[in-house]
């Protein structure tokens, strides 16, 4: 076997003598540039962006928005628009509307909460309709609400309070049966004003009319949720942790769509690589020691098996240790937004890569996904996109499949925040900017009928419902 087609961890696993050393240190540096090839410039599919004269958002020509649930306004329950626009869903509703379920990342801090900088409009709701209603002082103010939207007249016809009590709900996504899964970016335990652990996923119908009882669905696992991701084939669920050293796990519930009845979480590992680090960071160390870790190439394809994660209610908020250490399970750079399209899942991880400007990454679930013929065909995990430069991503978070198959990422970097398309191929694009200020879009989502694009500005706080010539970008890519 030449050289050539030895693969970078064989090529370091064969045992260097320390008279080829000087060798292999070029072979390698040589080998990262070729294996994670960076995409160097941006197309422009729409035209690029114009400037927005309101200073909100910047779209390219042709295309409009409307801005719509601010945080403040005063909503039909009679409650607040709460503030810390996060994930969000979209579904099919009554007279070809569309219903939009949106989280609220927001702690017990009253000022952009749903009832009042004092929260003085606490009292007009039972506190069992809380999952922490913080002895009546110090209530957990995240949760959901849900919207009603026409699409054809662009309006905004109902919206309310369907989540209440629970802490920091970041992403979430949709199931095949129509819920929304809103995610608690939390560990927080019971104690002081605190009433109950959070650190849960909750349930939410699309079409609830009003506030749902909150059950924590705790054996998906007690950890910083950020997004899941249903496959519509098996019911089988996905999951994200917002850690710098998170895993990705999945849980094969007993009963597919019935996910409070239980079931069986596991973490992904990466066949005969224990433990492997897909960050892809460079420490000073493995400058000048560069095989002391493995650098996952953008597009290479790995087989994935899953191991059983125990004791999910996880009192000490040590799932991810357990996996990676104990189990060897695969460990992600604060995995993020998660996508599950046409029998693909994405997912996010906001500062994986070499200069931590993120990565996104595609699973291909196994024909025998949570059975025991599974590893006779194991699902495949492939690096998607590696970014370079903030110029062409920063920090992907959010994510979304258009209809054509194009992934629509939310950037949550530290400079300017723009909503950016991935085509099939690769190829990243530059779809809207955010003018108003240097905070994060969040919550990137279609309308069932393809013709609107819902976007949150997460500060202040703002949905915005994009059209626009939608169909020109395969004729143009």
């Amino acid at each position: 076997m030449s050289i050539n087609n030895i693969s970078r961890r064989q090529f370091l696993r064969t045992g260097l003598t320390a008279g080829s050393a000087a060798f292999s240190l070029g072979f390698l540096g040589c080998s990262r540039l070729l294996s994670n090839p960076s995409v160097d410039s941006l197309i422009e599919p729409y035209g690029g962006y114009r400037i927005d004269p309101a200073g909100i958002l910047d779209l390219p020509p042709g295309f409009r928005y409307h801005t719509f649930s601010t945080t403040g306004e005063t909503m039909d329950d009679g409650f607040l628009v709460p503030g810390g626009h996060d994930g969000m869903a979209a579904f099919p509703g009554p007279d070809g509307k569309t219903i939009l379920v949106r989280n609220h990342e927001l702690e017990t801090d009253a000022h952009t909460g749903a009832f009042g900088q004092s929260n003085e409009l606490i009292n007009r709701m039972d506190s069992k309709n809380f999952h922490d209603f913080g002895q009546g002082t110090n209530p957990a103010l995240g949760g959901t609400t849900t919207l009603m939207y026409n699409t054809k007249t662009k309006e905004l016809e109902r919206q309310f309070l369907s989540l209440a009590g629970t802490m920091r709900n970041c992403a979430g996504g949709p199931t095949p049966w129509n819920t929304w899964i809103s995610c608690e970016e939390s560990v927080q335990k019971s104690e002081d004003t605190f009433e109950t652990d959070h650190g849960y996923n909750f349930e939410v119908p699309a079409l609830a009319t009003g506030l749902v009882t909150p059950v924590p669905l705790k054996a998906m696992g007690r950890f910083y949720h950020e997004a899941v991701a249903v496959d519509a084939n098996t019911g089988i669920v996905y999951q994200t942790e917002d850690r710098g050293d998170g895993l990705v796990y999945r849980f094969i519930p007993h009963h597919p769509g019935r996910l409070a009845e239980g079931g069986r979480l596991q973490a992904l590992k990466i066949r005969d690589l224990k433990s492997a680090d897909t960050r892809n960071w460079t420490s000073p160390l493995e400058t000048l020691l560069p095989w002391t870790h493995d650098v996952i190439p953008v597009g290479e394809k790995l087989n994935v098996e899953w191991v059983d994660i125990q004791n999910a209610e996880s009192p000490k908020d040590d799932l991810r240790k357990q996996g990676y250490h104990d189990k060897g399970a695969a460990r992600f750079a604060r995995g993020e937004g998660m996508w599950y399209s046409d029998g693909v899942i994405f997912f996010a991880c906001t500062n994986g890569g070499e200069r931590k400007k993120g990565q996104i990454w595609r699973y291909t679930p196994s024909p025998f996904e949570g059975t025991s013929d599974e590893e006779k065909d194991p699902g495949i995990l492939k690096l998607f996109i590696e970014s370079m430069s903030s110029d062409l991503l920063e920090n992907a978070d959010n994510l979304t499949v258009s209809p054509w198959g194009d992934l629509i990422v939310c950037e949550d970097g530290s400079t300017e925040q723009f909503v950016v398309g991935i085509t099939p191929e690769g190829k990243l694009y530059r779809f809207a900017r955010n003018a108003k200020n240097i905070f994060e879009f969040a919550g990137s989502t279609f309308s069932p009928d393809g013709s609107t694009l819902f976007v949150n500005i997460q500060t202040p706080g703002i949905t915005l419902a994009i059209t626009g010539p939608w169909h020109t970008v395969d004729s143009e890519i």
